[in-house]
């Protein structure tokens, strides 16, 4: 089981540990319901060291990118951030990722930590043919999302580069808590603004401590990933190993904004996505909220008025901001229109629920 280099520290503030994605990771602190709300109206960090990054470089990293990812990075600038994933050649997602653009050489790619063995074997199968530079730095790497409305408030204070109006998906590299070469993101997985920190391991305990004492005065508390979850449910973000997956095409999974057929963009598994998208899909990912009292778990059927089964929960929680059942899942397209009444399966009894439009907190 791989570790953190903040393990410690979780353990002393009293962190519920539990293993995921082969880490040991806090899956709580005080409480899912408290730590969720702390994000939503103040200033929550959470330890995600366990993602993975890879670095792309030389003259032919453009080209790796273009072939691997279903969005086109050639609109990047340096200093922005996209939103992407890996098509397979069976239809459907290797995984979902982020690319970083330093400059016309340099990228790089944020990937699951899960996934992270896997998308190194796929991006290096890729780019056999093509040769760009690559290297797997996942393991010197350390990350911390700070979250919440307070969040870049907090963060200014430790640093003397202006960041609290970045836009939404751009990065920085500066000087942050007296440690050189930190990146600071703006791309978020909870709905409630903030920033993202990567530095290299030995950096971590520095960094930490003074995120914490920066973010004492707004009330910061430490996160763990059970809130992760219902934070980014309530938004609506897919979580790979749920709503997506090596079986589900990103058309179906409502992606298409990240499938693009740009000019001379020859992506995996291009043609048959295309058709998707010209020709439509016959299932669709769809939010729906709850009209019963219950609460929707993954792999609950879901079923239309008649009792047949339509579809699959993939993803479900009783949302903290919204003090009701919220969830996600697969259903035949005649049915992921907003509006349309749905039923689903809880164990046994089959209790309303309304497709709605995406996302479900609105702030």
């Amino acid at each position: 089981m791989k570790t953190t280099v903040f393990k410690e520290t979780h353990e002393a503030m009293g962190a519920k540990m539990v293993p995921f994605a082969g880490f040991y990771m806090p899956v709580q602190f005080e409480g899912v319901n408290a730590e969720h709300e702390t994000v939503r109206k103040a200033i929550g960090v959470f330890d995600v060291s366990h993602m993975g990054e890879f670095w792309i470089e030389g003259p032919k990293a453009l080209a790796l990118i273009q072939r691997v990812s279903s969005n086109d990075a050639s609109v990047l600038t340096n200093g922005k951030v996209q939103y992407a994933c890996f098509p397979n050649d069976q239809g459907g997602i290797v995984d979902d990722f982020l690319v970083y653009r330093f400059n016309e050489e340099k990228y790089l790619l944020v990937v699951n930590a899960a996934n992270i063995d896997k998308d190194w074997a796929w991006v290096s199968k890729q780019n056999a043919s093509i040769g760009a530079k690559i290297s797997n730095g996942s393991d010197g790497i350390s990350q911390l999302a700070v979250q919440g409305p307070l969040a870049m408030k907090a963060m200014q204070k430790l640093t003397g580069e202006p960041i609290e109006d970045m836009p939404f998906y751009t990065f920085k590299v500066l000087e942050f808590a007296g440690v050189g070469d930190v990146i600071l993101s703006t791309t978020g997985y909870t709905g409630s603004g903030g920033c993202e920190l990567y530095f290299a391991n030995q950096d971590g305990l520095k960094v930490y401590q003074a995120v914490l004492e920066a973010g004492k005065e707004f009330g910061i508390k430490p996160i763990g990933l059970a809130a992760r979850d219902t934070l980014r449910l309530e938004m609506g973000f897919c979580l790979y190993g749920n709503d997506i997956n090596d079986t589900t095409s990103p058309i179906e999974a409502g992606l298409g904004w990240i499938t693009k057929f740009a000019e001379g963009k020859d992506f995996i598994n291009r043609e048959n996505l295309l058709k998707q998208k010209t020709e439509g899909v016959t299932q669709k990912l769809a939010g729906f909220q709850m009209v019963d009292k219950g609460i929707p778990r993954q792999h609950y059927p879901i079923k239309d008025t008649d009792g047949n089964t339509i579809g699959e929960v993939t993803s479900g929680t009783m949302a903290p901001s919204l003090k009701v059942g919220i969830g996600m899942g697969y259903v035949k397209t005649a049915f992921a229109k907003a509006g349309t009444e749905i039923f689903i399966d809880v164990r046994g009894k089959a209790l309303k629920a309304e497709v709605v439009k995406l996302p479900f907190y609105k702030g």
